[in-house]
């Protein structure tokens, strides 16, 4: 057929027509706009930002800078790393900085008065009088003034109220400088609440699940990947783009504070739960996903503690002076780096490998093989740029700890600034030096000023050139994380989906079955458990001592039921006379340990430091080495941190004495004693005592009970050793895992890494060996 000149330029011009039609629409949802691109992008602003809305080829882009242009970091169609490198560049040092901060502690809304205050046109919260969802004047400061992008939430009045507290962020944040929207994070927030009912057909604040010892002692990967597409879930719906998990120190120092955020002692259970981990938080699926992985289902997984900080000396942990010293004394420095190399650096999603990564407190001691520096990892430039960077070949975010370039003022105060070996330089020489290090991010700092000032003692070292180079370097590795989660397209959330979405009913039953599959099974004395049939159980009521918060918040001593007998009921009868009951049921806690510091010792003329005890009675420290292996602070005019021949004492012995009262008052009555457990504990004060013995790591009561009734079978394994006594304590290396000698039963068991029961007996699976 001939097509004449005129026909052929009709053709063309309505086929341009078509090019340049519009191709897409816009809703309104309130407070803010969103925008659907046919096939393309979904964008949410608010219009009361300043910002525009730029049309090209038909489809819709932010203006965010508002130039009138589309620039490369505004083209959702380019790759994050184009778009950040494209902004990084056109950012001042200023807006750098601010990047590179990480906000202290926020709570939504804000305390009136302590650690996480907050005010509101200068005055504390009032319910009624302010609007809980609303920003405080600290926050407008940080946002605004400090350039700062980086947010950390703890607590939250409800799930929808942080859903309007986030439109309300980012609409402030898409209102000045480049529209630079906030990455907000949160530690993990999933723990258990532990007289929680669960009803399969019901949703709740958030989603239940044990603690990471738990997740490690199914030694299930898949289970802990399922966590973390849920976990994603609900962060993304309050408006969390940012873990600051998992923690994957190889707890290979049994009395260690920490010890109940790890995986277990494990070097290969902890890459395994590392991997499966970072892969369900970052891995966007279905919708969300895009080619990278990455997406608007997407959570940056920053990936702590480098180099690992699960071998401090004795047990002491380093957010306190007196605990700021890793040892090696088994020479086993790099075993503790296998859950990174071999775990959240080598992902099997799209996404490769862990966002970001925390370097841990701890000085590690005599590690530095380069320069022999004894400083904090945040600050020495062979852990962070010799290994970590070059060795390893990491280019994500590394974000420092809380409060590590702030002032040292005590040796017991968990919020004492944090230098250690850097204690004697300036606020600004702090952060020049972690700059220089190779570190992009100052955590739990809202003051744009130091680093600032840190760029202009490197502009007089080296030249404005290579410090400006020096930092958009790290502004492309956190622009990038931004860019990778959407939240430059559209940071807004919906309340009502959020509520919807947080706790929802199949969020709860897969965080409730596998509380279930967390808790170890380790006596099962003439086949106790379960008990199938209605008997009736004596419950003790167990003491609670005083005890002080890691805020210094005290709580007072207490004598109560540990469980809530309106459940107990639905599966036993209940009576308070042991004589009535056909078995008991215990419940305590793990021997409760001191941080290993004592001032009352410092006033009587010792060094301050005592034993950290893992059994109940009194313990005398009379196998702990001489002298110890690392020491100095400047508040100290000593080296040696020795406690040889101390003795501690353990505030819970009464829990030790509940099972032994409890067993003489049932007589030849079955003893089931329950122990929510955070450390490896000695188990020979209360083991003869015990017919049966379960361990959890943090579950609901329910979940105890849904195992004794045996509605549920245990299949959990231990993820760490149970020590014999405080003996073979004193002697393991604090950095070697299983290189103690565990308890052994009544039955002949050793309470070893990967031993538990079921009800046919000792558990022989691939999982008892494939990890060891």
């Amino acid at each position: 057929m001939k097509i004449s000149f005129f026909t052929s330029a009709v053709l063309l011009c309505a086929s341009m027509s078509v090019v340049a039609q519009k191709k897409w629409s816009e809703t309104s949802k309130g407070t803010f706009s969103l925008i659907q691109n046919q096939g393309g992008q979904t964008l949410g602003y608010s219009p009361t930002s300043g910002v525009k809305i730029l049309t090209v080829n038909g489809l819709a882009f932010k203006d965010l800078n508002k130039n009138g242009k589309l620039d490369k970091f505004e083209d959702w169609r380019l790759p994050y790393e184009v778009r950040a490198k494209d902004l990084a560049t056109k950012l001042s040092i200023e807006e750098i900085a601010g990047l590179m901060l990480y906000s202290a502690h926020q709570s939504i809304p804000a305390r009136a008065g302590g650690y996480f205050a907050g005010t509101y046109n200068g005055k504390p919260f009032k319910a009624g009088e302010v609007d809980p969802s609303d920003l405080t004047d600290q926050q407008k400061k940080f946002l605004k003034d400090d350039n700062l992008r980086h947010v950390l939430i703890t607590t939250v009045q409800s799930p929808e109220i942080a859903a309007e507290w986030n439109n309300k962020l980012q609409a402030y944040c898409e209102s000045v400088g480049a529209g630079i929207p906030a990455n907000n994070s949160t530690d993990p927030r999933h723990g258990t609440k532990a007289r929680a009912e669960y009803d399969a057909a019901s949703g709740g604040e958030i989603s239940m699940w044990p603690s990471s010892l738990g997740l490690a002692a199914t030694f299930d990967a898949s289970v802990v990947q399922k966590f973390g597409e849920v976990a994603a879930a609900e962060y993304r719906a309050l408006g969390i783009t940012t873990a600051l998990s998992p923690q994957v120190d190889i707890a290979t120092e049994p009395r260690w504070a920490r010890f109940n955020g790890t995986f277990g002692e494990s070097p290969l259970l902890s890459a395994a739960m590392a991997q499966a981990y970072c892969d369900g938080f970052q891995t966007s699926l279905g919708k969300n996903s895009s080619n990278s992985g990455w997406g608007f289902g997407s959570v940056n997984a920053m990936v702590k503690h480098w180099p690992g900080g699960g071998s401090g000396e004795a047990g002491r942990d380093a957010h306190y002076a007196n605990g700021k010293y890793a040892v090696y004394p088994g020479n086993n420095f790099d075993a503790h780096m296998i859950p990174f190399i071999n775990g959240a650096f080598k992902l099997k999603g799209k996404t490769l490998m862990a966002s970001a990564v925390m370097p841990y407190y701890t000085i590690s001691w005599n590690q530095d093989k380069k320069n022999g520096e004894n400083v904090a990892n945040n600050y020495n430039k062979y852990i962070i740029s010799d290994l970590l960077r070059t060795k390893y070949k990491y280019d994500g975010v590394v974000c420092t700890d809380w409060l590590v370039t702030g002032d040292h003022k005590a040796m017991d105060v968990f919020i004492d600034g944090k230098s250690w070996g850097v204690e004697n330089l300036s606020l600004a020489e702090r952060h020049y030096k972690i700059l220089m290090a190779g570190v992009d991010q100052f955590g739990g700092n809202n003051d744009a000023k130091p680093v600032i000032d840190a760029y202009q003692m490197g502009v007089k070292e080296h030249g404005e050139a290579k410090m400006r180079a020096r930092m958009e370097q790290s502004a492309v590795r956190l622009l990038r994380n931004i860019f990778r989660v959407g939240v430059f397209e559209n940071p807004y959330l919906i309340p009502e989906e959020t509520k919807a979405i947080v706790g929802k009913p199949e969020f709860m039953k897969a965080g409730y079955e596998t509380q279930l599959k967390s808790v170890v099974l380790l006596k099962n004395q003439s086949q106790t458990l379960p008990i199938t049939t209605k008997k009736t159980v004596y419950i003790p009521k167990r003491y609670t001592p005083a005890s002080r918060n890691f805020l210094g918040m005290e709580s007072p001593a207490s004598t109560d039921y540990p469980v809530s007998l309106d459940l107990v009921k639905k599966y036993f009868n209940v009576t308070d006379n042991a004589d009535e009951a056909d078995f008991a049921v215990v419940f305590i806690q793990n021997p409760t340990a001191t941080m290993g510091y004592d001032k009352d010792d410092l006033k009587n003329g010792g060094n301050g430091y005592i034993p950290i005890s893992l059994q109940y009675n009194d313990y005398t420290a009379t196998e702990a080495r001489e002298k110890s292996i690392a020491g100095g602070d400047p508040m100290e005019n000593f080296t040696n941190r020795g406690y040889k021949n101390k003795t501690a004492k353990t505030a819970n012995i009464t829990d030790a004495q509940l099972v032994v009262d409890t067993k003489s008052k049932m007589k030849n009555k079955p003893v089931i004693v329950s122990v929510n457990t955070s450390n490896p504990m000695v188990f020979s004060e209360i083991e003869q005592s015990a017919s049966a013995i379960l361990v959890n790591f943090g579950v609901q009561d329910q979940a105890l009970l849904d195992i004794i009734s045996g509605k549920s079978e245990p299949s959990a394994l231990l993820p760490m050793q149970m020590p014999a006594d405080m003996a073979t304590v004193e002697k393991q290396a604090e950095d070697v895992p299983y290189d103690m000698k565990p308890h052994k039963d009544s039955a002949g068991n050793l309470y070893d890494f990967g031993f538990g029961l079921n009800w046919k007996g000792v558990i022989k699976d691939a999982r008892t060996t494939r990890f060891k």
